[in-house]
């Protein structure tokens, strides 16, 4: 059975992905690329584009796989649909998804968004404008950071809160964290909430609308204690979706 191969190329190293059979998966911007903080301020077009970052696709035999791991995050899968998809009528697709089964159904709020899969034999350069984020996930996400702030499940944000003490606290994403003392981009706070006597008030988080699931940093990267929540959450939803 002929496949496809498929290779991650960075400046410094080539990294084996995985095997896609008789199809060619598209390149995404998943990966943490070379592009400086700096640089992506200065020239925001960095942000919506990822130069460093392409896959080189080559024909190859092997077995059949559907559902592989992201080689640089292990916490990040990809699990192939076939069409018709959410995406495509014709072309299979790529569910992204920090849950190492595949999802039940197109409409799981357990998929953090979609990449193209093309029948082409050549390989294709697509970037963020490619990624197709799943609204239902964003949702969930605030939901589980919400409940994991109320539980006290994060070490960081429960010391970044006995820091500020009174005030509004940003709830950054892990993938850009700024500089100490400094306000991170709006694309990567993921909310605010308010921090009253050392104490983070749940009730009062705000979700930042400005935030993005994707950016050329990667994807949503959660500090140790949410991002441990967050799986439980997603496990507990994916045993209550119905099967279609």
């Amino acid at each position: 059975m002929q496949a496809t191969r498929i290779v991650v190329l960075n400046r410094s190293r080539n990294a084996f992905l995985h095997f896609i059979p008789t199809r060619t998966l598209c390149s995404s911007s998943l990966y943490r690329p070379v592009v400086s903080a700096a640089r992506q301020r200065n020239n925001p077009k960095d942000r919506l584009q990822n130069r460093d970052f392409s896959y080189r696709l080559e024909r190859y035999s092997t077995q059949k796989t559907t559902s592989f791991s992201d080689p640089h995050r292990k916490d990040i899968f990809y699990h192939v649909v076939e069409p018709p998809t959410t995406t495509s009528q014709k072309e299979p697709s790529v569910a992204v998804s920090f849950l190492e089964t595949p999802p039940t159904h197109l409409n799981s709020s357990t998929i953090i968004g979609w990449l193209p899969v093309s029948s082409h034999s050549k390989a294709l350069d697509v970037g963020l404008k490619d990624f197709r984020e799943n609204p239902l996930f964003r949702n969930l996400l605030h939901d589980a950071i919400k409940s994991g702030l109320a539980n006290g499940v994060d070490d960081i944000q429960i010391n970044g809160a006995l820091q500020l003490q009174d005030g509004w606290m940003h709830i950054h994403d892990d993938r850009n964290i700024p500089p100490l003392g400094r306000i991170g981009d709006p694309d990567d706070i993921i909310a605010t909430v308010l921090v009253r006597d050392s104490k983070i008030l749940p009730e009062t988080y705000q979700p930042m609308p400005a935030y993005r699931i994707c950016t050329s940093d990667g994807l949503t990267t959660l500090t140790p204690g949410l991002a441990q929540h967050l799986k439980s959450v997603l496990l507990k939803q994916a045993a209550s979706e119905p099967s279609v």
